[in-house]
């Protein structure tokens, strides 16, 4: 009896030791559990101030792009309304009626006037050949040319 006693008692002194062991094992897996709760909970701390600023950014955003979309507007109308106010000042002068109404005289034409251009070289070529300005009171040479050398 004593010999089973003694082994019962072997068998309880293992049970504990291997519960000691195992309760040290799952202490240690809690610690590293918890380090790692720490580290993704700091992670979602971060991506949330990340959130709320980029929303307060887009707040901001959608209030410039409003006041600008406000001032556009005003800006819009204002030169609608300046245009009314010319239109209306050119029909009611016949002087400024005829003047706005005749054509340009040849020489801003060939100004305005440009050849197309499929490249920088061509564009110098055209610069160094085109027709220098006349003098004023003469005739251009070359009259007949509009500029599209």
């Amino acid at each position: 009896m004593m010999r089973l006693f003694a082994f019962a008692l072997a068998a309880a002194l293992m049970a504990l030791g291997f519960t000691g062991w195992r309760l040290n094992a799952v202490n240690d897996d809690l610690t590293r559990a918890q380090r790692i709760i720490g580290t993704l909970s700091a992670g979602i701390e971060s991506r949330d101030k990340a959130i709320i600023r980029l929303n307060d950014e887009a707040r901001e955003g959608a209030k410039r792009e409003a006041t600008l979309r406000l001032l556009q507007g005003r800006a819009g109308a204002a030169a609608l309304n300046r245009e009314l106010t010319i239109q209306r000042e050119t029909d009611a002068n016949p002087n400024l009626r005829d003047w706005s109404a005749a054509a340009l005289p040849v020489d801003v034409i060939r100004l305005q006037s440009r050849p197309a251009f499929s490249n920088a070289r061509d564009y110098l070529d055209w610069l160094s050949a085109r027709d220098k300005q006349p003098a004023a009171g003469q005739q251009p040479a070359g009259s007949g040319r509009s500029g599209g050398g």
